[in-house]
C-alpha cells in the first residue's frame, strides 16, 4: 500500500508539474539565412527573445524551471519598445556569440530591424524576429552553422537566389557540416530523415504536454495492450492525415480554433475514463476524430520550419514515426510507473479515476486559458 501511494503521489506530481505551471516551454529558435545576388546575407532570428535574455537553455524543458524563472517573468511583462531596448543592450554578447562562420571568418552583422510584438497574453510566449544584415567574407565558399548552446536548439533555413530552401534541425551548440554558398548540397536522405524525425520525438517528449496528456488518458482505461494499440494506431493515422494536408495548404485552421479543441479531447478521454470502466466501439473512432485536430498542431510545426517541397514525403513520413515513438514512450514510462496494478480490484477508484480527474482539470483549464484569457 505505501508503494501504491508513493507511485500515485509520484504520478500526480508529474501532472500538476506539467500543466498547472502556467510557463512557456522552451522550443527551437528559427534562422533563415538569405543569399543576394551581390554576396549579401540576412539573418533572420524568429526567437523567444526573453528566454534568451534570460539564458534560459535547453537543460530546462519550460521556463519555469530555470533559476532565471523570475527574470523571464519580468522580461515577459516589458513592453515592445523597452524590451526592444533590452535587445540593444544584448545585442553585441549575442553576436559574439552567433556561430555562423565563412571558413572560419565571421561577417561583421549588424542588426537592421526587430519585430517585437506588445505584452498580449502572458499565458503565450512573445515570438520575436531580429533581422541582421551583413556580407559574405572575400573568397568565402562554404559557411557552418551553430547556434550558442546557452540559447537552445534551432533549425537554420538557407534561402540561395532561384533555389529550394534548405531546413535543418540543430541540437543546442552543435555545429553544422559545411553549406555551400552557392549550390545547395543535397543531404543525404537519411540524414533528413533523422532531423525531422527527431523534431517529431521531441514535439512529443518532453515538449507536446497536451498530447502527452491526451496518450495518459488512453492509457488509464485500457488495461489491455493490444485495445490501447488500436486507439494509439487510430490516433496515428489521424493526426498523418491532417499533418498532410495542413503542410500542402490544404487545411488551413487558425491554432486560435485548433488549441483550444485540442484541449477538449483532453477533457473528453478523460471524462470517458470516469464514466465507465470498459473500453466502447465508438472509442477508436473519437480518438480518430481527435488525432485529425492533433495533427493540424503538428502542421503548424512543420509550417514555421519551412520544409522543403522535395522533403515533403520523407519528412512528413519521418516526423509520424518520431511522433509515434515519442507516444509509445510515454506508454512505457506510464506502464513502468503504474502497469502492475491495472489488473488489481482498485486500480481503477485509485489511479484510473483520480489520475483522469486530474487531466481533465488540466484540459478543462487550457480550454479555458486558450478561449477567453
Amino acid at each position: 500500500m505505501i508503494r501504491l501511494k508513493l507511485l500515485l503521489s509520484l504520478f500526480v506530481a508529474i501532472l500538476f508539474n506539467i500543466s498547472l505551471a502556467q510557463a512557456h516551454e522552451v522550443t527551437p529558435s528559427i534562422a533563415t539565412l538569405k543569399f543576394g545576388q551581390d554576396r549579401s546575407i540576412a539573418l533572420q532570428i524568429s526567437t523567444n527573445l526573453e528566454a534568451l535574455l534570460a539564458k534560459i537553455g535547453p537543460e530546462h524543458e519550460d521556463t519555469n524551471d530555470a533559476p532565471t524563472a523570475e527574470l523571464y517573468k519580468e522580461l515577459r511583462n516589458l513592453s515592445a519598445s523597452d524590451l526592444t531596448t533590452r535587445l540593444k543592450e544584448f545585442t553585441p554578447e549575442f553576436l559574439s556569440k552567433l556561430g555562423l562562420a565563412f571558413e572560419g571568418k565571421t561577417p561583421e552583422f549588424k542588426v537592421e530591424n526587430s519585430v517585437i510584438p506588445e505584452v498580449g497574453n502572458i499565458e503565450q510566449a512573445r515570438e520575436s524576429v531580429i533581422s541582421l544584415v551583413g556580407q559574405v567574407p572575400a573568397g568565402s565558399s562554404t559557411f557552418t552553422w551553430s547556434f550558442p548552446a546557452e540559447y537552445g536548439t534551432s533549425v537554420l533555413r538557407v534561402e540561395r537566389p532561384d533555389q529550394e530552401v534548405q531546413a535543418q534541425f540543430f541540437a543546442a551548440g552543435a555545429t553544422s557540416e559545411p553549406f555551400n554558398v552557392g549550390v545547395a548540397e543535397p543531404r543525404t536522405w537519411v540524414a533528413a530523415a533523422w532531423d525531422y524525425m527527431k523534431i517529431g520525438y521531441t514535439h512529443i517528449l518532453p515538449k507536446g504536454l497536451d498530447h502527452i496528456l491526451f496518450v495518459l488518458g488512453l492509457f488509464l482505461l485500457s488495461i489491455r495492450l493490444v485495445p490501447l494499440l488500436w486507439q494509439v494506431t487510430a490516433f496515428t493515422l489521424a493526426h498523418s492525415v491532417t499533418l498532410a494536408l495542413g503542410l500542402y495548404g490544404v487545411v488551413n485552421i487558425s491554432p486560435s480554433i485548433v488549441e483550444p479543441l485540442i484541449a477538449l479531447s483532453i477533457v473528453y478521454v478523460a471524462i470517458e475514463n470516469i464514466m465507465t470502466n470498459k473500453l466502447h466501439a465508438w472509442r477508436p473512432v473519437i480518438v480518430f476524430a481527435f488525432g485529425l485536430l492533433h495533427g493540424l498542431g503538428f502542421a503548424g510545426i512543420l509550417t514555421e520550419i519551412g520544409i522543403p517541397r522535395s522533403d515533403f514525403v520523407l519528412g512528413l513520413i519521418s516526423f509520424n514515426v518520431g511522433v509515434e515513438l515519442g507516444q509509445l514512450t510515454v506508454i512505457l514510462l506510464a506502464w513502468l510507473a503504474v502497469g502492475w496494478a491495472m489488473k488489481r480490484d482498485w486500480y481503477r477508484a485509485r489511479i484510473a479515476i483520480p489520475a483522469s480527474l486530474i487531466i481533465a482539470a488540466i484540459g478543462a483549464y487550457w480550454f479555458i486559458e486558450r478561449t477567453f484569457l
